[in-house]
């Protein structure tokens, strides 16, 4: 069997050829941000840095204070996608129920939602309902990621949803199953392997959007950052620890969601 040239694109999707980039990538990053410092006259108190991740006292191991925000951060973003996948299931439904009704409605809440920019969604959350409401930070918070994102989740169920061979929905019928028993018996188990990747890269989405919170003063990643440097003045230490541990945290996620999409494979 004759061999496939080496073409561009194959040898840039080698994982030494990736890798590589990906730490020349952070190197020059890394370097630009080192010497830009540097003609300011920057002070770097990289030392300092460890305190604000883990320290040990006399009453022991204590985490440290950017630790604690990461914490606020991956709760926040739980409940958020938790909401997001509630609402985009319904949403998803509703567009492709059939009923004229429900598919105004659907595609009324995806055009109000996706032409809102993210920051004025979170205002009108906040300043605009919250009062009205008694929503306080966190609540407003998790309701303007959730409905945000439900409508990006939305269409990553549809698609699922439609990838389904259309003789799955003809077998249910067959045997005399309701819209709604095919729904959860049929249709949506086999659409998990088509939406597990994308439902993937809007989770890191989301922890990622989590950081605009900080602007209404919610206790997350972000704003303990912002906090630790309107104390310290360390603004290229804190915030080159916390790109690493939004890094780390949505690395590990991707990395752990690959491997149960290989096993679910598996055993399909």
């Amino acid at each position: 069997m004759k061999p496939r040239p080496m073409t561009l694109s194959r040898v840039l999707n080698l994982r030494p050829v990736a890798v590589g980039m990906y730490v020349v990538i952070v190197g020059v990053i890394c370097w630009s941000s080192y010497v830009g410092a540097q003609r300011m006259g920057y002070n770097w108190q990289w030392y300092q840095v460890p305190k604000y991740l883990f320290t040990f006292t006399d009453d022991g191991f204590q985490w440290g204070e950017i630790m604690v925000g990461l914490v606020a951060t991956i709760g926040l973003s739980v409940v958020s996608f938790v909401l997001a996948t509630v609402m985009g299931l319904v949403v998803a439904l509703l567009r492709l129920s059939g009923l004229v009704m429900g598919k105004a409605v659907a595609v009324g809440f995806l055009e109000l939602i996706r032409n809102i920019p993210l920051l004025v969604l979170l205002y009108l959350f906040y300043y605009v309902l919250g009062p009205i409401f008694g929503l306080d930070r966190w609540a407003a918070s998790v309701l303007t990621l959730g409905v945000f994102h439900a409508a990006l989740v939305s269409e990553i169920f549809r698609a699922g949803i439609n990838a389904v061979a259309k003789g799955q929905w003809e077998a249910a019928d067959s045997i005399g199953m309701t819209r709604a028993q095919a729904y959860r018996w049929i249709i949506l188990p086999q659409s998990v392997r088509f939406m597990l990747p994308p439902l993937t890269g809007e989770m890191v989405a989301l922890i990622k959007s989590s950081a605009i919170v900080s602007v209404i003063a919610v206790a997350e990643l972000t704003t303990v950052g912002r906090n630790i440097i309107s104390d310290t003045f360390m603004s290229f230490e804190i915030w080159f620890t916390v790109a690493a541990v939004y890094l780390v945290v949505t690395v590990a996620l991707s990395i752990g969601v690959a491997h149960l999409e290989k096993r679910y494979a598996v055993h399909q």
